[in-house]
């Protein structure tokens, strides 16, 4: 990455911590799209059911993408955010980790994809994506810039935290921020008793949430508590 170009955005984006948060987070997102040089990006943040929900993107294929996610619980994304950590695909379309996404995703020209976790004091609270339209390996260079990328964007929800915002998207931040430690022991529970993967079992919980129409969060304790999800 040009050191011209990220110090030129960065200084742009630090005033960007006084507006709404929401309008923060939208301006961040954009200037991924010319500092990284993809054809396009996203961001995606746990809502009261530790489910991925629409907050920005830079295009109308990354917001699709962002929402193909969060209704199907499979993609780059999603592993991101139940793993915290990066996840790289050299081709959405071809890939075979997420059959769900596929039908869907041809259609909207994304290609390579690639996910960082996006944290608060340590806690995964959401997952930042970029991607091109063609096939392509993410060097280790552009995964080490996008991982410093994303301590901008805890820094842009740090500051609305602390400055007490009351909007939609604050709160849902702070929900996420205060029950993701019992979602992971709950999820840790799963994988031990069930003998599944975390993206499963995270999937077990969301599903059981939403048939109940609970907060994930209680499932979680519930589970933890009883060894039981419902009754």
């Amino acid at each position: 990455m040009d050191p011209e170009t990220l110090g030129a955005s960065l200084r742009r984006l630090s005033g960007v911590r006084d507006q709404a948060l929401e309008q923060a987070l939208r301006e961040t997102v954009t200037a991924c799209v010319d500092l990284f040089d993809v054809t396009g990006s996203g961001l995606m943040v746990a809502d009261e059911q530790n489910t991925l929900r629409y907050v920005a993107a830079s295009d109308g294929p990354g917001r699709e993408l962002e929402l193909i996610q969060s209704d199907t619980g499979q993609g780059p994304c999603v592993d991101t955010f139940v793993h915290n950590r990066v996840v790289a695909t050299e081709d959405l379309v071809t890939d075979e980790r997420w059959p769900a996404d596929r039908p869907a995703v041809e259609e909207l020209g994304v290609r390579a994809m690639l996910g960082v976790p996006v944290r608060l004091s340590g806690i995964v609270v959401g997952s930042l994506d970029v991607y091109r339209s063609e096939p392509g390996v993410w060097d280790d260079t552009e995964i080490a810039a996008l991982q410093r990328y994303a301590d901008v964007i805890e820094a842009t929800m740090h500051a609305a935290l602390r400055a007490h915002s009351a909007d939609e998207l604050a709160s849902q931040l702070q929900y996420a921020l205060d029950y993701r430690v019992v979602i992971e022991r709950a999820v840790g529970f799963l994988m031990g008793r069930d003998g599944v993967g975390a993206v499963a079992a995270f999937d077990v919980l969301r599903r059981a949430a939403r048939h109940d129409r609970r907060r994930i969060a209680d499932v979680a304790q519930q589970l933890l508590d009883t060894g039981r999800m419902r009754g």
